[in-house]
């Protein structure tokens, strides 16, 4: 064995059991290589404003992560981030300090984090931010996970698809409810139409849904697929429930809500009989297709998909602004374009 080789198994060997924590506080040369630039497997980070970002970090940088993870670890973030949302903007300190404990270096820029990274997690929670900061990534030529969501607005949205073509690089963007408890059983080609529910607080500087309604909405096109051509949509001060018509004549509702104890889940009609959706199933599904996005630069969600369901919420949007009337998808999609 080289003599540098066997120094490194040797070493790795004896390191096997030192947690993280004690690793750090080794002298740099004297670290063991979590990810390096020769793996590919360097994950950078940008935004530490969601829970998201915490949650995906620890899985990724565990002592002893899941091998489906395959080695990708966690190596920089760039902080920023939410900045006038205060809801996201406090938690920035704090999770600051939890990352750097899991080995995460903070930069100062994301052409800083770039340069030390291979691979992206856009975790910024202020959607209005995504279309600037994506921009970046893909000038670097990095593939990239955008956490819900894709955009503030439609036409952003298309912006950065637009974006992803010109760049000939796919983005993958879900929402962790895409594989909510439930998805695994449904035969989706004997969906004859789906209700769904989440909740659907409210932040002034996004439209209604994209904050929070998204999730279960995505819930919703997980079962249903692609194919709505118009929706309506009841609106209270406390739910929304919006009903959207499928081109093939199928239904599919969506429910939020703003008041009682936060929930997920719903119920999809089969040619086999009704279906059961819930309970929330965590990160790690969805991060798992992260890793495999990353892998092989294959998006388990096409951006048709994703895009519809953009434009889905918009039409919600119109909807409410009508007061209920039925709109399609495709009058708010061409809106859009135009901007």
């Amino acid at each position: 064995m080289h003599s540098l080789s066997r120094r490194k198994f040797i070493f790795q060997s004896a390191t096997a059991g030192i947690s993280l924590g004690l690793i750090n506080q080794l002298p740099a040369l004297a670290r063991p290589v979590l990810a390096s630039a020769a793996d590919g497997k360097r994950v950078g980070i940008i935004g530490l404003d969601t829970s998201h970002a915490i949650a995906f970090a620890k899985a990724l940088n565990a002592e002893q992560p899941n091998p489906v993870y395959d080695g990708y670890k966690v190596v920089a973030a760039y902080p920023y981030g939410s900045k006038d949302i205060e809801s996201s903007a406090k938690r920035i300190p704090g999770y600051i300090e939890e990352v750097k404990k899991m080995g995460v270096e903070i930069v100062g820029s994301i052409k800083e984090l770039l340069g030390k990274t291979d691979v992206i997690l856009l975790e910024t929670n202020d959607g209005r931010l995504h279309l600037e900061q994506a921009l970046e990534v893909f000038k670097a030529g990095k593939r990239m996970f955008i956490d819900k969501p894709v955009a503030a607005s439609l036409s952003d949205t298309l912006k950065i698809y637009e974006a992803s073509k010109k760049y000939n690089i796919p983005i993958f963007t879900a929402s962790s409810l895409r594989y909510i408890k439930g998805i695994e059983s449904i035969d989706k080609k004997k969906v004859l139409g789906a209700d769904t529910y989440s909740p659907a607080v409210l932040e002034k500087t996004h439209p209604d849904f994209f904050w929070y309604g998204i999730h279960g909405v995505e819930t919703l096109y997980t079962v249903m697929g692609t194919g709505c051509k118009s929706v309506t949509r009841v609106n209270t001060p406390n739910t929304d429930i919006v009903v959207g018509i499928w081109g093939d004549g199928r239904t599919g509702t969506f429910r939020g809500t703003r008041t009682g104890k936060h929930d997920y889940g719903g119920t999809v009609f089969t040619e086999d009989g009704n279906k059961v959706l819930g309970p929330y199933g965590g990160y790690e599904p969805l991060l798992v297709d992260i890793i495999k996005y990353f892998k092989t630069g294959e998006v388990p969600v096409t951006p048709e998909e994703t895009i519809e369901i953009f434009a889905f919420m918009e039409a919600a949007d119109e909807s409410k602004r009508q007061g209920g009337k039925s709109v399609t998808l495709e009058s708010v999609l061409a809106k859009a374009s135009k901007k």
